[in-house]
């Protein structure tokens, strides 16, 4: 006969107060770290095994060595030694030998280009530390291969599968590799950013931040910037507005940000401030959370004239005064124009003060504006033929 089993819990003495709370969410946070830290070390133990294997197809000459069917056989051999992994398939080894062999074109250049990238933006060896794995140089082995860059590590395998089958040289890899890294890309925006060609613009708009800003303040503003916004996810009718141009901006404002780059804000549009009494609308305002500041954009459907210079930087003064805090660095402004001319842009920030930029937007898509109802003189001539046709069918 079954006897039901009864569970006795015994409930002892227990008072909570600030500082158990505090302990537990340290306990918390050390679990939730340990775990980023183990999957990020299985990812990187995967990928330096991918890099291996890809260096053995090549250091080894494997097809002429087994055959041109040798990448077949071994993904056959891998998949019954190991079922339960879905990363030996066909294709995927020839990725492996097509990862490493595009770095391969340069060992000693990728190493300069690996430390320059970690020596720019120290958020990258912070990270390596942070998830426990060690920086090292990429020099070559005894065999003549080279290492797995342990800044590799960061980067999922998509992501650099991605990026070495659109990516042209090594120095554009490793850009994308490191805003991968700082900016938290997944595939899907790192992908879009390629397509976007974000490494030839970013950090090329006309500015005057190398003399208004410290650095590395200054050089990290310039990198968020680009000499040219695709506003190509736009769609507005000839002879647009601002107005219209910041509605659709604001429409499609993931879209935006993306364009933009990451660290972007939104903070609203037509922002108020009232200067004087008078109230003054803000086109677009945001804060950069790495820069620390706030970002003024103005908007304009029109080439660049000198006085728009002036217009933004008495916006920029006026964000400085009335909501810039002690902790915010100084307020940045950004002017995107439909066109723009490099001297005129010159001669605008000689004399101004604040740190400003300008750039221009492409590729927005113009409507075909179609009228749907028929014009009077459409109707009267529609009328006369009907009355014709009436007149011939009763003769």
């Amino acid at each position: 006969m079954d006897h039901e089993q009864t569970i006795v819990v015994k409930i002892h003495d227990f008072h909570i107060d600030e500082d158990y709370a505090q302990w537990l969410g340290d306990i918390k946070a050390r679990y939730r770290n340990s775990q980023i830290k183990a999957a990020v070390r299985v990812n990187a133990e995967q990928l330096r095994f991918n890099w291996m294997l890809g260096r053995d197809l090549v250091m080894s000459k494997a097809e002429k060595k087994w055959g041109s069917g040798v990448v077949e056989q071994l993904s056959l051999d891998l998949q019954a030694a190991f079922p339960e992994s879905k990363g030996f398939s066909t294709a995927n080894l020839w990725r492996m030998k097509q990862w490493y062999l595009f770095y391969s074109q340069g060992v000693e250049k990728l190493s300069q280009l690996v430390r320059e990238l970690q020596l720019a933006d120290g958020q990258l060896n912070e990270k390596l530390s942070q998830v426990g794995i060690e920086s090292q140089e990429s020099t070559l082995t005894a065999d003549g291969g080279m290492p797995f860059p342990a800044l590799f590590s960061l980067v999922p395998w998509g992501h650099h599968l991605a990026i070495v089958s659109k990516s042209k040289t090594l120095e554009e890899a490793l850009f994308y590799i490191g805003k991968t890294i700082t900016g938290g890309w997944s595939r899907n925006t790192l992908i879009n950013c390629i397509k976007a060609d974000l490494y030839h613009t970013s950090g090329r708009a006309l500015t005057n931040f190398r003399e208004q800003l410290p650095s590395p303040q200054s050089e990290l503003a310039q990198a968020i910037t680009k000499d040219t916004y695709d506003f190509g996810f736009l769609s507005l009718e000839e002879g647009y507005k601002e107005e219209a141009l910041e509605t659709e901006l604001e429409r499609h404002l993931t879209l935006f940000l993306l364009e933009l780059g990451t660290g972007f804000a939104y903070l609203g549009r037509q922002r108020e401030i009232i200067v004087s009494g008078k109230t003054r609308r803000i086109d677009m305002l945001f804060y950069h959370i790495r820069l620390r500041c706030f970002i003024v954009i103005e908007l304009k459907a029109t080439p660049f004239q000198p006085e728009y210079a002036g217009k933004l930087n008495f916006y920029v003064n006026a964000v400085n005064h009335l909501m810039k805090t002690p902790e915010d660095n100084p307020t940045i402004g950004l002017l995107i124009c439909s066109n723009k001319d490099n001297t005129e842009v010159q001669y605008a920030f000689e004399t101004v003060q604040n740190p400003l930029g300008v750039a221009s937007y492409n590729n927005i898509q113009i409507k075909e504006i179609q009228d749907q109802l028929p014009s009077v003189e459409e109707l009267k001539a529609r009328i006369r033929l009907l009355e014709d046709d009436l007149e011939r069918t009763t003769d």
